[in-house]
């Protein structure tokens, strides 16, 4: 039997190895995120990774997408350093591979082979985009914030296209560079929500 100080004392260690153990967790994930560049907005040259999933963190090829959706969760990986730009919620974005005769003049040039990527964040309160549906009014598949259900059509900009968002999402320009998507420019637009909603 154990004397009242032996459970004491492994009540001691248990509840400092405990705290040990937690406190660690959280910061080794933060770490990520602090590290230099990952809140660095999308650069010219980084490679697009999965955000989520079974192949979270690797790269996407054109192939790994289906045509005509449904959309991807993706966050820019600096090649040279390999740090994810996960820093900042305002760097993920939503890539899909359309038909590029779907899409309109403006759409086409930030397109790789009809892969277009906009910003994962909706324009009207700043939740994430999360679906891939038809759309409310019409018969294509559009993005969709489903907390207050804007609508965004990618084939035209990502113009909004029903629901209260004030403008289209940002735009975040691509290309193919030995066979990966990759970041081609800036994103054209603000990234976001506007100020006060």
């Amino acid at each position: 039997m154990s004397s009242p100080s032996d459970q004491t004392r492994r009540t001691i260690i248990l509840t400092a190895l405990a705290t040990a153990v937690h406190a660690s967790a959280p910061r080794s994930a933060a770490a990520e995120e602090d590290a230099p560049g990952s809140d660095l907005r999308p650069q010219k040259a980084d490679v697009l990774v999965f955000a989520e999933g079974d192949r979270a963190g690797e790269v996407i090829k054109p192939q790994d997408l289906k045509p005509g959706g449904p959309a991807v969760r993706a966050w820019p990986k600096d090649p040279k350093t390999s740090v994810v730009r996960k820093g900042s919620r305002l760097n993920e974005v939503v890539v899909v591979k359309l038909d590029p005769a779907e899409l309109d003049d403006s759409t086409r040039p930030r397109s790789a082979d009809g892969i277009v990527a906009y910003s994962a964040i909706c324009s009207h309160a700043g939740c994430p985009i999360t679906a891939w549906v038809k759309a409310a009014q019409g018969e294509k598949d559009v993005l969709k914030c489903v907390c207050h259900n804007s609508e965004f059509d990618p084939r035209q900009s990502a113009q909004v296209v029903f629901g209260p968002a004030p403008r289209r999402l940002a735009a975040l320009p691509l290309a193919i560079a030995d066979g990966s998507l990759t970041v081609a420019g800036t994103f054209v637009g603000k990234a976001g929500a506007q100020q006060g909603g």
